[in-house]
């Protein structure tokens, strides 16, 4: 059970911070579809692959005292930043993972907007299809976001290059 929770606070510990639930749910689906042992659930959700069991554990760590949470007014809703903390650290160096090196990939994800990697997530979901069946499915199920084919070229691109 705390293997799973260990996994997560690696990517933690790697990622620094991450700014934003969105965000940090769609980088460890993706993660997690580039064959890094994360094992949360996914089930498809208004903004693409969503785990309830990533926001548990999440909330269970954060109870925890090993990841900090801070809640951040913007405009007209609010965003969560996620943080290791020292007490993080200290447990995560209880445990000898079996985990790749992800800092390249978690560097990569960082980068992207969570507009782009929802729409990357939402690719990936959809990987068993045929590419222009797979692009004819995020327009289907994500007509709101208006996805140009500029941006699903960058994604298939981006697809490519974070798999490898």
């Amino acid at each position: 059970m705390l293997n799973n929770h260990a996994k997560l606070m690696q990517f933690f510990s790697v990622a620094d911070d991450v700014s934003g639930r969105k965000k940090l749910q769609k980088m460890i689906y993706i993660l997690q579809k580039c064959d890094i042992p994360f094992e949360e659930k996914y089930q498809f959700h208004f903004y693409g692959p969503y785990s309830e069991e990533l926001t548990l554990r999440v909330e269970e760590l954060c109870n925890l005292g090993f990841l900090l949470e801070k809640k951040e007014e913007k405009s007209n809703y609010y965003q969560y930043n996620y943080k290791i903390t020292s007490a993080g650290e200290d447990f995560l160096h209880q445990f000898s993972l079996e985990m790749p090196d992800i800092t390249e990939k978690v560097s990569l994800l960082k980068e992207k907007s969570a507009r782009f990697l929802e729409l990357v997530s939402t690719m990936l979901f959809f990987d068993d299809l045929p590419i222009q069946e797979c692009i004819d499915k995020v327009h289907t199920v994500k007509p709101k976001q208006k996805f140009s084919d500029e941006e699903i070229q960058d994604a298939l691109n981006f697809i490519e290059k974070i798999k490898h």
